[in-house]
């Protein structure tokens, strides 16, 4: 992310269009599926990390281009209870106790330049985590792959043999061929996130991620939720979001 955030700014670029998911096959916290406890599903719980990403790149192109944030204007969204459909059939490899929310959610973002980003976020994914972002600009592509990456590949013909190697978050199983994690913390960004975050203490500055953009990120999240709850109908986001 930081790679493409430099891309961006340096390269003087216009983000048309990005896709973001974040997937796998449920949490394993005894307490997510509950509303009351964990404020929503798969939107907030998975979603609220590709989102970030892309109201992060739109500001730093809004402060490199015209010295102001762009911002996240309007959404659209939908919101769906797959395994606990009348029809499904539990297989047994998807979580399925979820109490009252949503097991995937699609949002639809228009920021205030007209351009748009696309978030999916799901519970019903298998083989690993899903975490990517592709963004579609005047000038350039760029697909992040946060999980799975291809650094190292393993091919293991019996699974018992794996028994005490770990190999990535969310794997089903451990034989054929896998994507195993040298460093998955960093891969999704903590020890950056940390030292960001220390740096300014010591030398002063502003957080890559900061207040601002958290509460950005909720505005919007929860903008998407009044919309799915008025079936897809385009909700606008707060103006003070983003800062």
């Amino acid at each position: 992310m930081r790679k493409e955030a430099e891309t961006v700014t340096k390269a003087d670029a216009q983000i048309l269009r990005m896709v973001g998911e974040e997937s796998h096959s449920g949490s394993h916290s005894p307490f997510y599926g509950m509303w009351r406890l964990m404020g929503g599903g798969s939107l907030i719980g998975k979603g609220c990390h590709p989102l970030t990403a892309m109201l992060h790149l739109k500001r730093l192109e809004g402060l490199a281009c015209t010295g102001r944030p762009i911002h996240p204007a309007s959404v659209s969204a939908r919101v769906h209870e797959l395994t606990r459909l009348p029809s499904y059939r539990d297989a047994g490899h998807l979580r399925t106790d979820y109490e009252d929310v949503e097991d995937f959610a699609l949002l639809h973002v228009t920021f205030d330049d007209g351009t748009i980003g696309d978030v999916f976020a799901s519970e019903v994914v298998l083989g690993g985590v899903v975490n990517k972002l592709e963004v579609h600009a005047n000038n350039h592509r760029t697909r992040c792959n946060l999980n799975p990456i291809d650094a190292v590949e393993t091919f293991n013909p019996v699974g018992d043999q794996f028994a005490d190697v770990y190999l990535v978050e969310k794997i089903e199983t451990k034989e054929g061929w896998s994507q195993p994690a040298p460093d998955e913390d960093w891969m999704h960004g903590y020890p950056q996130e940390m030292d960001d975050f220390y740096c300014c203490i010591a030398e002063g500055g502003a957080l890559a991620s900061d207040a601002n953009l958290g509460f950005s990120t909720i505005a919007t999240i929860y903008a998407g939720y009044v919309s799915a709850a008025r079936r897809g109908t385009e909700v606008e986001v707060p103006a003070a979001a983003g800062g």
